[in-house]
């Protein structure tokens, strides 16, 4: 990725149009963090198609998954810019609609990526996977792997206090795939199931997962299903039940299907992923934004949905019946297009 410099804002980047007479629009992407791998790739997918079609591209990123505050910071800077579009993806989907909204009525695009705002009607449109969709395949999954669930005893690793939707949406998806009765579909925390041990945060990271995992270890031992909101987390969490002598004892699940997150699958740390496609989701945003910019077209959402499905699918070493799964080559072959 060329043009990398450190700012102010965490990681800012800028396209360098070489060849090109004039941009034919400009956008910002302001991601959670940079060194998520997801985010990575995200930035990879939009460089690449901003180069193709002359489209300047400026990125930011909070200097950690939850950073508020430079999220903010950056969509003043976009907005000071009068870039033609925003891809955002939101570290609070809630304190952040002001901004958004801000910028909308400044005349321009925004649209989330990955994360719905809350109300998803903040942004002018998502560009995301179906992230209940991928929670309940997994959770579904588990299920059917494990056969009597009665004996589960879950724990789940979200992401931070926040609830992001993103969070909220995976975690109440793989419940409801297991078989437990949610509470507020809008927040995760309230269910009444005895079979759940508890909600720990682990920031997305693996670190925050393993510190997390340990947290459930010390309320209650017998865990055997671990649900985790992204594949980092799954790591740190497998790290933690390695060192208990668990790790072969445990059922981990998990979200992202990236590369690194596919191997796992293959070394058995996690049994199953939701793959997602967010080189993809910044791609279609650029586009999208560069459409705007070129007739005043906002983009639409899929049929009988509230945003744009960019895609997910089930990646497994372990198939189980009556269900549609990327086997783990399959899954390398896809990691995050």
């Amino acid at each position: 990725m060329n043009g990398l410099k450190a700012g102010a804002l965490g990681l800012v980047a800028t396209t360098a149009l070489a060849g090109t007479a004039a941009a034919e629009g400009s956008v910002c992407l302001i991601t959670k963090d940079a060194t998520n791998p997801f985010f990575v790739k995200m930035a990879e997918g939009a460089f690449a198609k901003a180069a193709e079609l002359g489209v300047e591209l400026r990125s930011f990123a909070g200097k950690f998954d939850g950073d508020h505050e430079t999220q903010v910071a950056a969509i003043e800077t976009c907005m000071a810019a009068e870039v033609d579009g925003i891809l955002l993806v939101a570290s609070d989907t809630k304190a952040i609609t002001g901004s958004v909204q801000q910028a909308r009525d400044a005349g321009m695009l925004v649209i989330a990526l990955d994360t719905p705002l809350d109300p998803i009607d903040a942004a002018d449109m998502t560009f995301a996977t179906d992230n209940f969709e991928a929670g309940r395949l997994i959770g579904e999954w588990a299920a059917k792997t494990m056969g009597d669930t009665s004996d589960a005893r879950i724990g789940l690793l979200n992401i931070n206090v926040s609830q992001p939707t993103v969070g909220v949406l995976r975690n109440q998806g793989f419940l409801t795939g297991f078989g437990v009765d949610i509470g507020d579909a809008n927040r995760w925390g309230d269910e009444e199931d005895p079979r759940i041990v508890g909600h720990e945060l682990s920031g997305g990271n693996a670190e925050g997962g393993r510190e997390g995992m340990e947290n459930l270890l010390a309320i209650d031992q017998s865990i055997n299903v671990v649900y985790t909101i992204n594949e980092p987390a799954a790591a740190g969490a497998y790290e933690a039940l390695r060192s208990f002598g668990m790790q072969d004892d445990v059922l981990i699940v998990s979200v992202d299907g990236g590369c690194p997150g596919v191997e796992d699958v293959a070394e058995g740390v996690i049994g199953a992923t939701a793959q997602q496609y967010p080189l993809d989701m910044a791609a279609l945003g650029v586009e999208a934004v560069a459409n705007y910019a070129a007739t005043g077209e906002k983009p639409e959402a899929t049929e009988g949905k509230a945003f744009f499905d960019t895609g997910v699918g089930l990646v497994t070493a372990s198939p189980v019946d009556g269900m549609e799964q990327l086997s783990v080559e399959e899954g390398l072959a896809r990691c995050w297009g």
